[in-house]
């Protein structure tokens, strides 16, 4: 099944063939769109032109021409080009392909296997791969949807270079629609609105757009149809997400930097995409409520709360109207004042305790529950807080020896303005009364 298109329509025979088939590329300078591996100075230009094509590996979304510029790789270096599956390949099936690499590499010609969903296969499965790239039976070129550095050996990685395939923009869409138009010999009965709406249903997807493309010919209109009248003959395609995989943490990480940003807008507009993507409101619920805790803590002490009874009210309305309610908790968090004050003293807490190892609080904090402990001094010269001068009595918590660290520093944002004022007060009786 072809991935990218762009063939000279002259070049293409003509048939029932699909037609991202039909449009499949005959030569690299013919793939639509991917120009930071395939511009003048990007890498496999450069690999090209100084005939160091090394293993690949091809990281992108579906759609983007991934398995067309590997076999067109192979043209341009002169291999024999073979396609495999991890979905559908198991270790009989790699076996026959390695001996036939052998044997086509002692007659003179090399072997570029693309392996497609490589990340499919196993911890062993691609160890298998190793030995066979590393005496040049085959030069490998993976695709894989998922983050390479997850779903692949580290031997293989070290192996390959990653390269990063990026979804179709607008413009490589509108190429791909020219090219469509001129090989069906049509104009597509669609009027600008229409026209936008179809790609914005193939969402950076070439060959969703080609097929899409292909549905709007089948129909032979005499007339152009508007985007509404569009939007009810076609389906739209989904939106990609996976909510074990990459796009899942890339949106959850766009919707805690936004919160952060104070940026109310970008915030809900992440919540929204991961809800359109079928994620699970209850994980987001919890997701919004460690951002009250990290991001704002103490500057705003409601955040939390309403975090919790948004939660609730999810809870008790259920889906869709619930959803309301933790879109009201992202805007309350977008537009509250900032602290990682929390965070960061908790953090240098967890550094502290690791360093101090089991150093014991000092004997006059300690409780003397035993007359035994008493004798040893447990509780001697504790000096209880409230009946000291304004409630404070200045004395050393931490270990002794320990040398007082500074871990909580509230900003001057929202509340924590105050607590900050606080602590510097007593700060000032403990230098006063220490000394």
């Amino acid at each position: 099944m072809a991935d990218l298109f762009g063939a000279s329509p002259a070049e293409a025979p003509s048939g029932r063939r699909p037609l991202a088939d039909r449009l499949r590329p005959k030569a690299l300078s013919e793939v639509i769109g991917q120009s930071q591996i395939l511009g003048p100075e990007a890498p496999l230009t450069v690999m090209l032109e100084g005939g160091t094509l090394s293993s690949l590996i091809f990281w992108g979304p579906p759609g983007v021409g991934k398995t067309t510029i590997a076999r067109l790789l192979a043209g341009e270096t002169d291999l024999h080009f073979v396609q495999i599956s991890a979905i559908f390949s198991g270790v009989p099936e790699l076996r026959r392909v390695f001996d036939a690499a052998k044997i086509r590499r002692q007659n003179g010609q090399g072997t570029l296997l693309f392996v497609d969903e490589i990340h499919r296969f196993n911890k062993a499965q691609q160890d298998g791969f190793l030995p066979h790239m590393e005496d040049g039976t085959i030069l490998l070129v993976g695709a894989t949807t998922e983050n390479p550095s997850f779903e692949l050996n580290r031997a293989v990685m070290s192996r390959a270079q990653v390269l990063v395939l990026e979804r179709l923009g607008a413009e490589d869409l509108h190429k791909l629609v020219a090219r469509a138009e001129e090989e069906l010999g049509i104009a597509l009965p669609l009027d600008a609105g229409a026209r936008q709406s179809l790609l914005d249903m193939a969402d950076g997807d070439g060959r969703a757009l080609l097929n899409l493309i292909e549905q709007v010919a089948a129909w032979k209109l005499e007339t152009p149809i508007d985007s509404a009248t569009l939007g009810a003959r076609l389906s739209k395609r989904a939106a990609q997400y996976d909510k074990g995989g990459d796009e899942h943490y890339n949106l959850i990480s766009a919707l805690h930097k936004s919160v952060r940003g104070s940026d109310p807008d970008a915030a809900v507009y992440w919540f929204a995409r991961m809800l359109e993507g079928g994620e699970d409101p209850r994980y987001l619920a919890r997701r919004i409520v460690r951002m009250a805790v990290e991001d704002i803590g103490l500057a705003d002490p409601q955040a939390q709360a309403v975090c919790l009874q948004c939660w609730d009210t999810y809870e008790r309305l259920g889906s869709p109207e619930g959803e309301l309610a933790l879109s009201q908790a992202v805007i309350y968090l977008a537009l509250a004042p900032k602290s990682n004050a929390n965070y960061v003293a908790y953090k240098g807490a967890r550094k502290a305790a690791k360093a101090t190892g089991s150093e014991p609080p000092p004997k006059h904090i300690r409780n003397a529950a035993t007359g035994l402990m008493k004798d040893m001094g447990y509780g001697a010269e504790y000096a209880y807080d409230h009946d000291a001068e304004d409630g404070f009595s200045g004395q050393n918590y931490f270990p002794d020896g320990m040398e007082r660290p500074t871990l909580y520093a509230p900003v001057e944002r929202g509340f924590e303005r105050d607590l900050k004022k606080r602590l510097e007060y007593f700060a000032k009786l403990r230098a006063q009364r220490g000394s």
